[in-house]
């Protein structure tokens, strides 16, 4: 009789025992898929501003273009020191244009997505004191167009681009943004089938939308209806 029941004591407490464990085992699953939660809904979910429309708008109205499309590229090369005027020149790299520039390039832009390509900006709107500085810098009319006169990029309706695959890699357009010579002429037909190719594409969708070229860059075009309006100054904030 004593011999079974401290059979049965030493069962009950071997029984008591893995119960324990079963139960602490149990609380530490509990615990961590309550970190895990925790953690999972603790990390900032970021939101993009939602994109604006040219609703209401005047067509002389300036815009920021990252406003109105998320499917440019942008290496604006005046807010750096990597141009022909070795000197930054733009307090920050902004991308204004007038709204009638803005809606012929976000147009422009949506041929070219059907190619497999997109518009990537080096300059856009410029200010007139920006003009100046470059002046100062390269008093050169071939090069820089007479601030006292001002160019089609002071009155925002004038871009300088390229195109990149959907990948951001560079079109070869034959030379680089700001090469001053003859092999950056849009009548220089002494180069590679895919450079023509690539400037080709360029030339005649951005035509096709209203813009016009120069002959001695094959990176500027001119929105036609924006030939005429006035020379501005006005300039953009900058993040603090």
């Amino acid at each position: 009789m004593k011999h079974s029941l401290l059979i049965f004591i030493v069962a009950l407490t071997i029984s008591c025992g893995q119960k324990n464990k079963k139960t602490e085992t149990s609380k530490q699953v509990e615990t961590v898929e309550v970190k895990d939660s925790v953690a999972v809904d603790s990390v900032p979910k970021t939101v993009e501003p939602k994109l604006k429309t040219f609703d209401g708008l005047a067509d002389t109205t300036f815009v920021r273009l990252e406003d109105f499309s998320r499917d440019f590229a942008y290496d604006l090369r005046y807010a750096t020191e990597n141009n022909f005027l070795k000197a930054k020149v733009y307090d920050c790299a902004e991308c204004y244009t007038r709204v009638k520039t803005a809606k012929a390039l976000i147009k422009a832009n949506k041929d070219f997505l059907k190619e497999g390509v997109k518009i990537k900006f080096f300059d856009c709107y410029r200010p007139n004191s920006v003009q100046y500085k470059m002046w100062e810098i390269v008093p050169n009319p071939q090069y820089v167009a007479n601030p006292d006169k001002g160019s089609i990029h002071n009155k925002g309706g004038a871009v300088d681009i390229t195109l990149v695959d959907l990948e951001g890699n560079e079109l070869d357009m034959g030379t680089d943004f700001d090469f001053f010579g003859k092999r950056a002429y849009h009548d220089n037909m002494d180069l590679p089938q895919n450079i023509l190719d690539n400037r080709k594409l360029l030339k005649e969708t951005m035509e096709s939308h209203g813009f016009w070229s120069i002959r001695t860059e094959w990176w500027h075009y001119n929105l036609s209806a924006g030939s005429n309006d006035k020379v501005a100054n006005f300039k953009w904030d900058c993040p603090e």
